[in-house]
Formats: structure tokens, C-alpha cells, sequence
């Protein structure tokens, strides 16, 4: 059985989950994944019913998602993303008006939709209204009014009922432009798996003694082991120390044993949630185009105006 969170894009995940393989046959013909409510009720269903796994957003294997690393950890131990896949972005811009300026009231969209083409509607100067993903078609409609548009999956648009007159607008290509959406499926297991080969691993972890220079440390672990980290990024923890969550590239399943293990040598909380098999995954995430200060970049001394 697969599940994805209520805030998910249904046609999106099932193209997912037959993209690579979670569930057997055409994605048209597939049934529909379960709806299993919110993040946190997600995650603790799929905890505690077996052979349940969902089909979840994953931001990109090596950036991951905020939202979902926080998830993880306050959720069951047993949970671990095991796989990753990206997808075309599905997205189209309908309306009622054969022109996109005769579409002059707001664009109804939900919060996946929101979520993987907010730049593009910001382009396109449009005035995005949310509804949650949940909202039946017919409310949406109803909500656009006689001169509102949608943003649907392209197989909603197709599959509604011709009386609504929708037709797609001028500029929706834009939507299907960029970078696709990555998901993963999360499985609860009693132990991590293991990596055959190089997989990207996301691992949160949190120093026993949290003072001044224990982060360094733990990092000094990670740097012996050979790794390069590609995401690191602190968080408050109840419990005292900070938590750290990281992601990166582990060429086999020895380097990953061997980190744990020193890490449960020196005292180090730790937990691996995600183990995605393979060597790239690309496009990779977006990249900044940074501007230093002119003397980290030049070296030029910096003049101190006199005491």
C-alpha cells in the first residue's frame, strides 16, 4: 500500500511512485494513493501499520527539504526514506478565457502547486489565491468566479467535465518549465538499510556535550571518514544540544558504519534518515551566484577609520 500527505499533488506522487518502480503499471490506470492526512499523521501511520509506505516531497536528495528533515526526526526511529525519483512538473494554467488577458481575477492554486512553481506565478505577475489541496474541484470553480483561473495537474484539467469550458492559457507553459519535482518513499524499517554502491544519505546528529567548539569535533569525525558534506544546517533541540541535520554523498555501506560508530564512540546522538541510492541526481539544486565583500574576494586590506 502507498500514501502521500494530505498537501500533496495526488496525479504527482502516483507519477512518482510509477516512475520508479513503488507501484506496478501505468500511473493512468493505477489507483489513486491513500490520503493519510497531514505530515505528522503521515509519518505515524506508516510507523505503525506494515507493508504501508508513502510517496513523499523531498525538496532535492542533496538540499533536503526543511520541513520533512524536522519531521523525520520527531518521528518514529523506524521511519527512513529509501529511494528517490524526479518527475516533469505536470502544472498547467487553465481559465474559461481563450486569451490570458481576459483573465483578470485570481488564480486559484493549492499548496502543492504553490510549493513547485511559486517563482514561475511570481513571473508570470499573476495573483496567486491558496486553497488547500484537499478543496474538490467544484469549490475551486466556484471560488474563480466567471473570471478567476486554476493552476491544476495537467490530468485533473483533462479529466474535467466539459461544461466548465476550461481551455489553457497563454503562458502556462511556464509552469512545465524548470526543475522537476523530486519525491521519496519513506518505509518504516527496523534497522537503516544499508547502501550497496554510492547513495546520498541525510544524517541528523546532535554533540553530548554542547559547548563552544563541540561542533567542530563531530565535524572532525565526518572529515576522517573521507566526506564531503553537501547540506549542513543547525536547529534548536528540547533536549539541550543543537541538532545538526547533513546530507551528503557516501560512496558504500563501510563509510557509513564506520561514521556511526565513531560517532557512538564520542557520545554522539545520531540518526540516518535517508539512505537514496546512486551516484548523481540531477539537475542538481538550485545554485546561488554569490557576492563576497570586495576584500574575501580580493584580499585588500580593510582601512579602520582612526579611534
Amino acid at each position: 500500500m502507498l500514501g502521500r500527505s494530505e498537501r500533496e499533488s495526488g496525479p504527482h506522487a502516483l507519477l512518482a511512485a510509477s516512475a520508479a518502480g513503488w507501484v506496478d503499471g501505468d500511473p493512468a490506470e493505477a489507483e489513486a494513493l491513500l490520503d493519510l492526512g497531514s505530515t505528522s499523521a503521515t509519518l505515524s501511520t506508516v510507523a505503525s501499520i506494515d507493508g504501508l509506505s508513502a510517496v513523499v516531497h523531498l525538496g532535492h536528495p542533496a538540499q533536503p527539504s526543511h520541513e520533512l528533515e524536522r519531521a523525520l526526526l520527531a518521528a518514529p526511529p523506524s521511519l527512513v526514506l529509501t529511494s528517490a525519483v524526479a518527475v516533469p512538473a505536470q502544472w498547467v494554467w487553465v481559465g474559461r478565457a481563450a486569451r490570458a488577458e481576459e483573465a483578470a481575477g485570481p488564480v486559484v492554486v493549492d499548496e502543492a502547486g504553490m510549493r513547485d512553481r511559486r517563482h514561475a506565478l511570481r513571473a508570470m505577475g499573476v495573483t496567486p489565491q491558496l486553497v488547500p489541496t484537499r478543496m474538490p474541484l467544484e469549490q475551486r470553480v466556484a471560488l474563480a468566479g466567471a473570471d478567476g483561473t486554476l493552476v491544476l495537474e495537467r490530468s485533473v484539467a483533462a479529466a474535467a467535465p466539459a461544461g466548465l469550458g476550461f481551455v489553457e492559457l497563454p503562458g502556462s507553459e511556464r509552469l512545465t518549465q524548470g526543475a522537476p519535482v523530486w519525491y521519496g518513499l519513506l518505509e518504516s524499517r527496523d534497522t537503516a538499510p544499508r547502501p550497496e554502491g554510492t547513495a546520498q544519505v541525510w544524517l541528523a546528529f546532535g554533540p553530548h556535550d554542547d559547548h563552544r567548539g563541540s561542533l567542530q569535533q563531530t565535524l572532525a569525525l565526518v572529515a576522517a571518514a573521507g566526506i564531503d558534506l553537501q547540506h549542513l544546517r543547525s536547529h534548536r533541540s528540547q533536549a539541550g544540544p543543537h541538532i545538526f541535520f547533513s546530507a551528503f554523498s557516501c560512496p558504500d555501506a563501510q563509510v557509513l558504519s564506520e561514521l556511526v560508530r565513531d560517532f557512538d564512540d564520542r557520545g554522539v546522538s545520531h540518526r540516518v534518515l535517508a539512505v537514496l541510492p546512486g551516484h548523481e541526481f540531477v539537475p542538481g539544486p538550485d545554485a546561488l551566484e554569490p557576492r563576497w565583500s570586495a576584500s574575501a574576494v580580493t584580499g585588500d586590506a580593510v582601512e579602520h577609520a582612526p579611534a
